[in-house]
């Protein structure tokens, strides 16, 4: 059919520049609104405009294509424009709305070419395009509507992996375990999630299975520095274990409080059972009584523990500040 037959002829492809109206206000018989495939393409009428368009778009995008029975480029169009929204599994909506039967909307609008998608947002039309463009296009603007894909996704991995940060500091290890397990079924590559999971097998005892998942983990995590701090923590446990009694060794330090190797021992102990403020003590005691004591070895085996507590931590936070004013009082 050539321009001439078609009623709102213009050139294909062009930019939309409409603006909002009082859309649903003139009346119409609703039709029965047809779901596609996925239940993310749908039909819909003057009357159902309102429902199916202004306020779903409020919980995401919503495509709007108006199209007619006797346009060729629509006919293009629909099956690449409905296997987009089918792909992009709920980031968007697509309803289709036949200009024939229903010409008020597109009227107000000021469509004057079709076929023609519009794009709503919260209620309003925010971007469209005409013509029947390709299928990399369509895709591009449905990233440009909805984000790119897999972006909600990652926003909602990042704040389960807070909380579950947040409740294995207050110690709710089985909750934190839950949400670590969950981003990891998601994302079985997320080193943050591995990492919290791996710090919460070791808070219940689990170290063995820690060594068994550091050891299955790809090489491109165990780069990463809480994969790293994870495998430090876990060399420090194995280490304390063979470091003997720290009942003790603290009898050892009261007969000779200059027993440095005893202090540093006691030290690793006391860390890996959570003491890190007393841990700390002990080597900043070294320290300012002794830093040539193997080889400055205090400070080198508290940086060590500032890895695997993080720059973060209360803990870090303080030793730091004391290990500062030995190192440049």
């Amino acid at each position: 059919m050539s321009g001439n037959d078609n009623p709102y002829a213009g050139s294909y492809g062009g930019g939309y520049s409409g603006q909002t109206a009082n859309f649903g206000a003139a009346s119409a018989t609703p039709d029965a609104v047809t779901p596609a495939a996925g239940g993310y393409v749908s039909d819909t009428t003057t009357a159902g405009f309102t429902k199916d368009v202004l306020e779903e778009s409020r919980q995401q995008p919503v495509l709007v294509d108006f199209w007619a029975p006797w346009c060729g480029p629509c006919k293009q169009l629909t099956p690449v424009l409905e296997k987009a929204v089918n792909e992009a599994q709920g980031r968007v909506k697509l309803v289709k709305m036949n200009i024939d039967d229903h010409p008020s909307i597109a009227g107000q609008l000021g469509i004057q070419s079709i076929p023609a998608v519009i794009a709503f947002v919260d209620g309003r039309p925010v971007d469209g395009f005409m013509g029947a463009v390709p299928e990399s296009q369509v895709n591009e603007f449905i990233d440009k509507v909805a984000g790119p894909a897999g972006a909600d996704q990652a926003a909602e991995i990042e704040a389960i992996l807070g909380e579950a940060d947040t409740l294995l500091a207050n110690s709710d290890i089985e909750g934190a375990a839950q949400l670590y397990s969950a981003v990891l079924q998601a994302d079985p590559e997320n080193a943050k999630a591995a990492a919290g999971m791996m710090q919460c097998l070791i808070a219940m005892g689990e170290t063995e299975r820690v060594g068994q998942m550091l050891a299955s983990l790809p090489e491109e995590m165990t780069a990463d520095p809480a994969i790293q701090a994870v495998s430090k923590k876990l060399e420090q446990i194995v280490e304390a274990r063979k470091l003997g009694d720290p009942v003790a060794l603290e009898r050892e330090l009261a007969a000779n409080p200059d027993d440095h190797a005893a202090r540093i021992k006691l030290a690793k102990i006391l860390n890996v059972q959570g003491e890190r403020e007393e841990a700390a003590n002990h080597l900043l005691a070294i320290m300012r009584k002794d830093r040539t004591f193997d080889d400055d070895g205090a400070r080198r085996e508290l940086l060590q523990f500032f890895e695997v507590w993080g720059p973060k931590d209360p803990a870090t936070i303080a030793a730091r500040r004391r290990l500062s004013s030995i190192l440049f009082s």
